[in-house]
């Protein structure tokens, strides 16, 4: 599964290098990626576990990495819009 994911956020992270984005856009992008793949990670974990407790805390973990991860990238992503840089 690590594999799986590991090669999608590369391939995802391919195309996007392939596009015409500013940098700050292929920043955000980056950081979704990176916390999405986290998040991943984090639930994959939770789902290797016997204790219920852990369990669940590790998914709340994933869902609070995925969220910082968007309202980083949109910060960004706003910053850019802001400085007149966004590829818009």
């Amino acid at each position: 599964m690590k594999l799986i994911t590991v090669l999608s956020v590369a391939a995802g992270l391919g195309a996007l290098a392939a596009c015409n984005n500013s940098p700050q856009e292929q920043a955000a992008d980056n950081i979704e990626a990176n916390a999405e793949m986290t998040a991943d990670n984090l639930e994959e974990a939770a789902d290797n576990t016997s204790n219920e407790a852990t369990e669940d805390a590790l998914e709340n973990k994933a869902d609070a990495v995925r969220e910082a991860g968007e309202e980083n990238a949109d910060a960004t992503r706003t910053g850019a819009d802001a400085d007149g840089n966004s590829a818009n």
